[in-house]
């Protein structure tokens, strides 16, 4: 699954290759050892301007165990490595446990199938609230990317043989006895192990920023059309996960980049005919940085000559306009009550309500000088 990070100039950070890795799930016996290997994708690990984010480690090697085991307050989890279902887990005590740097020898998090790319149109988990998971889901990663974890932690998805090495697991946690199973008739005594043979990370160059622009000159009027004002439809390009080997960017921000490219193609057929030119100059970019503050675009308009930058009488960045559904959101920093942006979301409605969509309005007051302004909500 590709993951075209970009990393902003300014913020100097640290970057690592991060691979799908196998993860062997040891049932330990008297005479011999069984092992399965599971598809695991390790927690990103960075630096931002020297302050570390995400996970260190990689190898592991202790035994497993489940939430049950660890919810008293005087476990001992230094050599456990936690096995929790997404679609189970508990926020507030996964919260507490990374804020208060409790001891931890591993997570690793089952994600539902129906998140794998390839069950997105399947009916498995119909009965369940995929609105909710999704939430939870973005939660976990804002928590997770936002932290400085000092244990392994990494994903995988659900299927049925570790869904039943799980519930094992969780039974004899309860009862505080060890894992078991029962094979042939005879009972032998499991002891699971996750085990993960890793190299150590190494840094990765950053890559320098890039961004793509073009311009379509307005109808001139009297002259130069540089006088007219000028309409910016702007989309970040890059996609960033908690996993970078699950980072999917279809809608974030694929979508939003096929969206400024067929505008971009469309305008600019209607531009070649000075009978169909608008009176506003069209200004596109497709920029970096944006999972950080969208550092490539603040790039990009420091770049404009300041004739350009006056000249914008109107800017749309498209993101995640691909999303299933039939609706879009239309997030503002500035009150709602403000009679322009009342006109443009009332614009943007009508238009809408012909097509069958529905449109939304977000207000949210952005901190610009905070470097891990990230949004996580869909819409335009």
């Amino acid at each position: 699954m590709a993951n075209s990070f970009r990393k902003p100039a300014i913020l100097d950070p640290m970057y690592y290759p991060i691979i799908a890795l196998l993860i062997a799930l040891i049932a330990c016996v008297e005479l011999s050892d069984a092992v399965t290997a599971v598809d695991v994708y390790r927690l990103v690990q960075y630096d931002i301007s020297g302050v570390p984010f995400g996970s260190r480690l990689a190898t592991l090697n202790h035994h497993a165990g489940s939430w049950l085991f660890g919810s008293g307050s005087s476990s001992d989890l230094s050599r456990t490595v936690l096995i929790l279902p997404v679609r189970e887990l508990n926020l507030t005590l996964i919260t507490e446990y990374i804020e208060q740097k409790k001891l931890l020898g591993g997570l690793l998090l089952l994600l539902p199938p129906k998140f794998r790319p390839e069950n997105t149109d399947s009916t498995f988990g119909a009965d369940e609230d995929i609105d909710s998971l999704r939430n939870k889901l973005v939660e976990l990663e804002w928590l997770l990317t936002h932290s400085n974890i000092p244990y392994p932690v990494y994903f995988a998805f659900e299927d049925d043989n570790i869904n039943a090495v799980f519930a094992e697991i969780k039974r004899n946690d309860a009862s505080g006895q060890p894992a078991t199973a029962t094979t042939g008739g005879y009972s032998h005594v499991y002891s699971y192990k996750l085990v993960v043979a890793a190299s150590d990370p190494k840094r990765i160059a950053p890559p320098n920023i890039a961004n793509i622009q073009g311009w379509l000159p307005g109808l001139k009027v009297d002259g130069d059309s540089n006088q007219l004002p000028t309409i910016a439809i702007v989309a970040s390009y890059d996609t960033f996960g908690a996993a970078p080997a699950l980072s999917v960017g279809s809608d974030s921000n694929g979508s939003g980049v096929v969206a400024l490219l067929e505008i971009a193609r469309l305008f600019s057929a209607l531009y070649s005919n000075p009978k169909t030119r608008g009176r506003y100059n069209l200004l596109f970019g497709l920029t970096s940085g944006g999972p950080y503050n969208y550092n490539g675009t603040q790039k990009w308009l420091r770049s404009f000559d300041q004739r350009l930058r006056e000249s914008i009488d109107y800017a749309i960045c498209l993101n995640s306009v691909g999303s299933l559904g039939n609706q879009l959101h239309l997030h503002v920093s500035k009150p709602p009550e403000n009679v322009y942006i009342q006109q443009i979301f009332q614009g943007f409605s009508t238009v809408a309500e012909e097509l069958g969509l529905q449109v939304g309005l977000k207000h949210k007051k952005i901190n610009i000088s905070n470097p891990r302004n990230v949004t996580t909500q869909k819409g335009t």
